[in-house]
């Protein structure tokens, strides 16, 4: 029998009825950036395939002056990945430099500061504008403290009054946070208080948001947060949020690269000695999924964020009550869940996330015939295909779409 060639529609057999299988539609990938990525002296074409096969995107790196950046973006440019600038220059010669990077193919923006607090705010704003006057094809980038940080770190009052005034001062495309919430054995708590809080006030700024997943070791509580589940967990919950780009902390064990004494950086995708860890091929697996549904979550914006479970729920969360029209039952057994409500085009989408990375949750969930669920290659099914009952892996979402129509 001939091979049916150019067939548009695959279809499968489920209980003696035909579904026709599509795939998500996207513009594009989400942003996955790598921190600590390709020490200068490691610069080489197989090294940036290297990351590029990881399925990063950005990268960035302190470079010690703008020929060691240049040659990195060369190379970069030739394996598809773009970087985003860091060279003492770019400080202290903001126009000249600039003037020599905007044209480069592989230049994503320019990184300014890490986690500032707000007496540096001011010279901030300044220095992305005079970068701007020249250049405002490529973004300026800050990323800020999370809420753990003490009055004395962050120089204000409060955590709000420190996220609303680097908006007000600093005129960068999106908001940048990095919150490090698995722990050995339990998550911190006021991690989703942080989401709430950076995504409410990208809102409020009319920008988009990106956050991280912790990809190495750093100290005595952060010391097995590499696990698929753990990164699943951060990389959903933050997407489930609204988050618009994912960056990794860190690629390259920061402990080659001179980091604090305080932090023993070593787990990371690829370790001190330049080898891979078991965590590349887990980052890699991460990124496989995050491209997949990126017609998912690139341009979505979030209609609402619910936790549910036994117990009690995060502070400055809101507790799951009512369910979206198309959605008869939403049961986890008990089970801690994050549940987040996406708008995208004409459909919305509907996100669960296993809040345990230690245990599976048990999902119940049914709605009306248009329901369907969005399987991790990004295929499109009716949800009456599978059972109503199903176990989610620790960290792990379940994603289904619902047409505005049922709205």
């Amino acid at each position: 029998m001939q091979k049916l060639i150019g067939c548009l529609i695959v279809a499968f057999l489920f209980q003696g009825k035909v579904f026709s299988q599509e795939k998500l539609v996207s513009s594009g990938d989400l942003p996955i950036l790598a921190w600590y990525s390709i020490p200068a002296a490691e610069t080489s074409l197989a090294r940036y395939q290297e990351m590029k096969e990881a399925g990063i995107s950005f990268q960035v790196n302190n470079y010690s002056n703008i020929e060691e950046l240049l040659k990195a973006m060369d190379i970069a440019s030739k394996a598809g990945i773009r970087i985003v600038a860091s060279c003492p220059e770019l400080k202290s010669d903001p126009e000249g430099t600039v003037r020599r990077l905007m044209k480069h193919p592989a230049l994503a923006g320019y990184h300014l500061m890490d986690e500032p607090g707000l007496s540096a705010f001011a010279e901030l704003g300044n220095w992305a504008r005079k970068i701007q006057s020249i250049d405002n094809k490529h973004f300026c980038y800050v990323n800020l403290f999370p809420n753990i940080a003490d009055s004395s770190q962050l120089g204000t009052k409060s955590y709000l009054e420190y996220v609303n005034e680097s908006v007000k001062q600093i005129p960068v495309s999106f908001l940048s946070f990095d919150y490090y919430p698995v722990l050995k054995d339990r998550l911190s708590l006021s991690w989703y208080e942080n989401l709430e809080q950076i995504s409410q006030a990208a809102t409020r700024a009319g920008k988009p948001f990106w956050a991280f997943a912790l990809t190495t070791n750093y100290d005595e509580d952060h010391l097995t947060p590499q696990t698929l589940a753990a990164i699943r967990l951060q990389v959903y919950s933050d997407l489930a949020y609204g988050a618009q780009g994912i960056q990794y902390f860190t690629y390259w064990s920061a402990t080659s690269l001179n980091a604090p004494s305080s932090e023993d950086q070593r787990g990371a995708p690829i370790s001190a000695a330049g080898k891979r860890t078991v965590v590349y091929d887990r980052v890699k697996a991460m990124s496989g999924e995050i491209k997949a549904l990126s017609g998912v979550f690139l341009g979505s914006k979030p209609v609402w964020v619910r936790h549910m479970g036994r117990g009690r729920i995060p502070n400055g969360t809101i507790r799951l009550t009512a369910l979206p029209q198309g959605i008869k039952v939403l049961e986890t057994a008990g089970a801690p869940a994050l549940v987040s409500l996406l708008e995208k085009g004409d459909n919305y989408y509907l996100v669960i996330v296993n809040k345990d990375f230690l245990k599976s949750m048990d999902l119940t969930i049914y709605g009306d015939d248009s329901l369907q669920k969005i399987l991790k290659d990004g295929t499109i099914v009716p949800a009456s295909a599978y059972e109503p009952s199903m176990e989610v892996d620790p960290g792990d979402a379940a994603i289904y779409r619902i047409p505005k129509t049922k709205q």
